[in-house]
């Protein structure tokens, strides 16, 4: 039946005979869509994984709109990257290359390195002492051959008091210093305001921005590519001008409300039978712009 439907994908022309409920279930799941940008972020952040160790690492800091792929990106590199567990190696430790976490919301240095620990996957007490869990953060990243801390929602380090955000900005510069390995901060445009408010690591952490989408030829590959991938019976044509202007003006430029305004229009197509996504029901899905939805009343 592959041939039945030459505008999809090899992947969705295998299941676009199935039931609607499978295909929904398809159309709604998680998936990697490639495009330039993110193969850019993806290349500097191998090269910063293969940096040999020196007094003073290079760092990258990936700011981009909420919602706009950052975090789907550093966990695509995470995944590249994965670690090997105890049971497998000649020594018995594991090992973790690419180190992921969150920074808390409302953090200090107990939180902080509370969350690396998660992380790490190393039990800890909320009540032991600050010294204790940077200790062991530090003893066991070592160990487990942490080559890269990438530490995402890094803005939220500006839900802290001020000196909060001076020490965890202290912190950030010792513990790049002292593992001798590159950090990756991600977050929104506050997340670069916090960097550039210390002297010292704004000369440390290379920016690296995700803008909002534009109609260009790369947008235009997105839409086809996410049109392929979608087991539509019928070709929806989202490259054409009309929608090409429709999604971008719903979604705002945001690769997130870009894929979620698309999904809900391909779930809707399934539903009613139409096998295809058309400006109209772009328009009847109901989606709610970005900007909107902050003014919302309740």
């Amino acid at each position: 039946m592959s041939g039945d439907y030459p505008h999809l994908h090899p992947s969705a022309r295998r299941v676009a005979d199935e039931d609607a409920q499978s295909r929904i279930r398809r159309i709604r799941t998680d998936r990697w869509i490639a495009y330039a940008r993110a193969e850019a972020v993806l290349a500097a952040l191998e090269d910063l994984l293969s940096f040999p160790k020196r007094m003073r690492m290079p760092n990258l800091l990936l700011v981009g709109s909420t919602n706009n792929g950052k975090t789907m990106i550093v966990e695509k590199f995470r995944r590249a990257h994965p670690g090997i567990a105890a049971a497998e190696t000649d020594d018995g430790v594991a090992l973790l290359p690419v180190v992921r976490m969150q920074m808390p919301p409302g953090p200090d240095e107990g939180r902080f390195f509370g969350a690396i620990l998660d992380a790490l996957g190393m039990p800890f007490s909320p009540r032991d002492r600050i010294a204790t869990k940077q200790d062991t953060a530090v003893r066991v990243m070592r160990a487990m051959g942490a080559r890269l801390l990438v530490i995402d929602e890094l803005h939220n380090l500006l839900s802290g008091t001020s000196m909060q955000q001076r020490r965890l900005l202290n912190l950030l510069r010792w513990l790049g210093n002292e593992l001798q390995i590159p950090l990756v901060g991600v977050g929104t445009a506050e997340a670069l305001r916090a960097i550039r408010s210390d002297d010292q690591l704004v000369n440390r952490f290379e920016p690296l921005a995700l803008p909002l989408w534009t109609d260009d030829d790369e947008y235009l590959r997105l839409l086809s590519t996410l049109e392929a991938v979608l087991p539509l019976r019928k070709p929806s044509h989202l490259a054409d001008s009309a929608m090409v202007a429709r999604i971008l003006s719903a979604s705002e430029g945001v690769l997130g409300e870009i894929i979620a305004i698309v999904i809900r229009a391909a779930v809707r197509a399934v539903d009613t039978g139409a096998e295809m996504i058309s400006p109209r029901m772009i328009e009847g899905a109901g989606f709610i712009r970005p900007s909107e939805r902050r003014r919302v009343a309740v």
